[in-house]
Parts: C-alpha cells; structure tokens; sequence
C-alpha cells in the first residue's frame, strides 16, 4: 500500500508542477491572460507542498520523483497536446519509473 501511496502522490505532485509551468507558457507564447499566473503560482506552491509529504529524505524523494515527472509529462504529451508518444519515448518512461521504484523501494539501509 505504501508503494501505491507513493505512486499516487508523485502523480499528484507532477500534475502541479506541470499545471505551474504550463499556465504561464499560456500566458507567454498563446498570448492568454496574465490571470493564468495566478493558479499557476498556487499550482506551483502545492508541488512544493506535495514533494514535502513524502517520509523519506528530500534527496531521495527529488530523484524518485524525476521519474514519475517524465512518465507524467509523455502522458501530458499525449493528452493535452494531442501528440503520440514515440517507442523510445516510451521506453524512456519506462526506464526512468524503474529508477524510481528502485530508489524509493529498495530496502535502505540508513
């Protein structure tokens, strides 16, 4: 259960940080409101607070967390953009959620 906790919460705190970049993207290059810019600095506020639930050290959880940001950005690709992600796109995602699941569920010894 905890490794589903921990899934779910990485998922939760990658969509924060990509709702926080992508509002102001809007606002830069799609000419949209500069009102974007305010749920995208309360989007980014609950990443940081997100990233801070996590029980493990803050080093560890930034580089687990790498992972699931990657996976999570290919399937932003895919939705919000409308863009297929490639083999080796994938591959990659699945590369990197296997370092994350080693980093944050080998046995530790410290």
């Amino acid at each position: 259960m905890f490794e589903l906790k921990t899934i779910a919460l990485f998922f939760l705190t990658a969509i924060a940080e990509i709702l926080g970049c992508y509002l102001p993207y809007l606002w830069l290059k799609e000419n949209k409101s500069m009102w974007l810019l305010v749920p995208a600095a309360l989007c980014l506020s609950l990443f940081a607070w997100l990233l801070s639930l996590h029980p493990a050290a803050a080093g560890r959880v930034y580089a687990a967390y790498g992972g699931v940001y990657i996976a999570v950005a290919l399937l932003w690709l895919y939705v919000i953009d409308g863009i297929k992600p490639s083999t080796w796109d994938l591959i990659g995602a699945g590369v990197a959620l296997l370092g994350m699941a080693i980093i944050m569920f080998a046995p530790k010894n410290s």
